[in-house]
């Protein structure tokens, strides 16, 4: 129980706004939820001890409305703000309104966000203290000339990187100087619609790298933790899919040498509270910094399932000034976690997006396995927010229990009505690179052919169609609603123009289990 905290506001939602909830009431601590217009029938409003509305769906008028969020938390009398992940969690002028007007922050100091927000300043300083990064520019640049001298400086590949923000938005691979310019221009798009301004740096692109970050809490008083590794180099577009911890190639001295470093890179910025430190690493097992996420990550629960800690909860000891109540000797790792992201796209279908009505879940259950999500059946999954619905996790002994204990809950999921990535995570679990180890960040390129090949190699016949059109029709009947009558009419309804289905499977069809078959 924490004493220092009364009632806290949670400035997010879905899973991992319950997430939070959950934490909060082993501390004794009353929780205050916003929502939007489309939320109001999610779990984290109904869960919570008071919820207000904050304001329309799109983010920059409810989740993203500084000014709203903090005049509600003034009127609800919290003594705090959780960011979770995404929207504001690392937006340094939203910790410092907090700050400004006597508000605890659940996460590092504004001063602390304003320099890893900016991922150039935060790569110099680590430069300037000793720890290896990825030879590039030293400066932000709004210029493609610019852009183009310093790529023929270092060589070809390079990456553009918006230098704000993260989630794997505003990259661009480039490889000859006539794919520069295209490609400077769509990262500034992109940059712009997802952080809200531009500016981006050149950074040498490593071939078929592994991506593994190190999960570090502090105390901001100098005693940092760090809790050990999560391999993340399953990815598509730069953004994950797949995380596992340990990861296969790190060893106690690898684990022991690089969590030091991530303990150093932290200490130069004076951090608080938990982050990640994250790293490329290249054929050679060399580890090179890439950036520091200043904020409670995704990939969370493994961490705490190989470890036994809530990291939830040490966030709030940590903010409510406690201070640490662990040693680097007590951080002992135990067995193997993976997790899976349940995207709501459509991976058969070049994973465009899906939103609709959930008509039936089911989510899996069993020894190690954990499902944290705010689905249930009769949601309506909105089309304007992160298609992240659910992450499963999966426990075991070591890496082998955790991948049989991830198939069989995956084969148990049962989401209908949207599409899921379930069918692509079922593919990855059986896949001969993925149980020997083999991964990088080019995994999904090398593994799986292109959607549209994959769709005329192996496509559903109508006769499977027809049926599950069929199913779909019989339970809309029992359910009082009008009936999908052809295969056509299923794969065709919309809703708000995004599609949606009674008919979607969880599994591949037959002939598509194994990615060697290709």
């Amino acid at each position: 129980m924490l004493e220092v905290f009364d009632k806290v506001l949670i400035a997010n939602r879905g899973e991992i706004a319950l997430r939070v909830i959950r934490a909060c009431r082993e501390l004794s601590i009353r929780t205050v939820a916003i929502y939007s217009e489309v939320d109001d029938k999610s779990l984290h409003v109904r869960f919570a001890d008071e919820s207000y509305w904050i304001g329309a769906p799109p983010p920059a008028e409810s989740y993203l409305n500084i000014g709203k969020i903090i005049e509600t938390a003034s009127k609800a009398g919290v003594d705090a703000i959780h960011p979770g992940y995404g929207f504001l969690a690392e937006n340094a002028d939203f910790a410092e309104a907090c700050e400004k007007n006597g508000i605890v922050f659940v996460g590092s100091r504004s001063t602390t966000l304003r320099l890893g927000g900016n991922k150039v300043e935060c790569r110099n300083r680590m430069k300037q203290e000793g720890i290896p990064v990825v030879s590039g520019g030293e400066s932000i640049i709004d210029d493609e000339h610019e852009a183009l001298a310093l790529a023929e400086e270092i060589g070809w590949p390079v990456l553009l990187k918006s230098a704000f923000g993260g989630g794997g938005r505003g990259i661009r691979t480039v490889r000859s100087r006539e794919e520069l310019k295209e490609a400077f221009s769509a990262a500034h798009r992109e940059a712009l619609s997802a952080f809200g301004k531009f500016g981006v740096y050149v950074e040498k692109y490593i071939e078929n790298p592994r991506h593994i970050e190190f999960q570090i809490v502090s105390d901001g008083k100098g005693k940092v933790v760090h809790l050990a590794e999560r391999e993340c180099s399953i990815q598509r577009r730069f953004q994950k899919l797949v995380e596992m911890s340990p990861s296969p190639v790190v060893d106690a001295s690898i684990r022991e040498r690089v969590g030091a470093l991530a303990v150093k890179a932290a200490k130069a910025v004076s951090y608080l509270n938990a982050g990640t430190v994250e790293f490329i690493v290249d054929k050679g097992m060399n580890f090179y910094f890439i950036e520091m996420n200043s904020r409670l990550q995704v990939e969370h629960p493994i961490t705490e399932m190989v470890t036994g800690l809530d990291l939830v909860k040490q966030q709030f000891q940590i903010a409510a000034g406690e201070g640490l109540n662990l040693s680097q000797e007590d951080v002992r790792l135990r067995g193997c976690a993976i997790e899976c992201r349940i995207n709501a796209e459509d991976p058969l279908n070049s994973f465009l997006p899906s939103a609709g009505l959930v008509s039936r879940y089911h989510p899996p259950s069993g020894p190690g396995v954990r499902v944290d999500s705010a689905l249930y059946s009769g949601y309506e999954v909105p089309v304007h927010y992160d298609s992240l619905i659910a992450k499963l996790i999966a426990y075991g002994g070591d890496f082998e229990e955790a991948r049989l204990r991830m198939k069989n809950a995956l084969r148990e999921y049962v989401i209908d009505g949207v599409a899921t990535t379930i069918p692509l995570h079922q593919f990855i679990m059986e896949d001969t690179d993925f149980r020997r180890g083999d991964l990088s960040t080019d995994f999904l390129q090398r593994r799986l052919p292109n959607p549209e090949k994959l769709k005329a190699k192996q496509r559903v016949n109508s006769e499977i169609e027809e049926t599950a059109a069929a199913i779909a029709a019989l339970y809309l009947v029992n359910k009082g609603r009008k009936p999908v009558r052809t295969a056509a009419e299923v794969r065709s309804r919309n809703v708000n123009g995004w599609r949606s289905s009674h008919a979607y499977s969880n599994r591949w069809p037959e002939g598509w289990r194994h990615a060697e078959d290709f």
